[in-house]
């Protein structure tokens, strides 16, 4: 019986190393798509006959860039812990000549700084273009906490609660980090976008295949006791 079990075990075992694998390989994958993506030259932003097909896989990360008017009237800011320390990420839709939003994170400003009055030169009122990374949607908040859009507090960047919130209508289904471009006064502070893909599959993958190891060899040792104990009863 416990032989049985020990084996199964090890199979278990063998599964999720070799799942742990293929993961590692998937990873690699994508970090490898994320590097090509980041440093192409920038291309046009999805318009809206794309946005129904604007998903993280093929997508997310993209060097693009965008011509339009920001409305600065509009903007949220969502709360961030930054390298600069803490303070908001200034989320401004920006208008296309077609008349589509799409919402950008200009950037970071430090808490002081998050009143719009406080940064004026900052607020371009006429034509801009914004060449930065195309981020996917950042629905209803974070793990710890939730957003308040009736409170204006924000702590995730949601484009469509935004939107719903500041009436603009229909968005595009992405946000831009705007890049490292300076801004009048120097805020907010665009390129801080941060592309960390942990990858510690390989570790957990020689884990679960030493647990393999170890499963197996206990239950030839028991094999072998009970062969061994059969031959001296014998």
């Amino acid at each position: 019986m416990w032989v049985f079990l020990l084996l199964l075990l090890t199979a278990l075992l063998i599964g999720l190393g070799t799942w742990q694998v293929q993961r590692r390989h998937w990873k690699l994958d994508l970090i490898a798509r994320v590097d090509q993506r980041v440093h192409a030259a920038p291309q046009p932003a999805p318009g809206p006959a794309e946005w129904a097909s604007v998903n993280a896989d093929g997508y997310e990360y993209r060097h693009v860039e965008l011509t339009g008017t920001f409305l600065n009237d509009s903007e949220a800011q969502v709360y961030a812990s930054t390298d600069l320390g803490p303070g908001y990420w200034v989320m401004t839709p920006l208008r296309a000549a077609d008349g589509t939003i799409t919402i950008i994170n200009r950037g970071f400003v430090p808490t002081e700084r998050r009143d719009p009055k406080t940064r004026a030169a900052g607020e371009p009122s006429g034509p801009v273009t914004v060449v930065g990374l195309l981020r996917m949607n950042e629905p209803k908040g974070t793990l710890l906490r939730s957003n308040v859009p009736d409170q204006d507090r924000w702590y995730s960047r949601d484009v469509d609660a935004i939107a719903t919130k500041r009436g603009l209508g229909t968005v595009a289904p992405y946000f831009i980090d705007a890049d490292s471009t300076a801004n009048p006064g120097g805020l907010p502070v665009g390129g801080l976008t941060q592309i960390v893909f942990p990858n510690s599959h390989l570790v957990y993958a020689i884990t679960w295949y030493c647990l393999a190891v170890m499963t197996s060899g206990l239950a030839a040792y028991l094999v072998y006791s009970e062969r061994s104990r059969g031959k001296a009863q014998a």
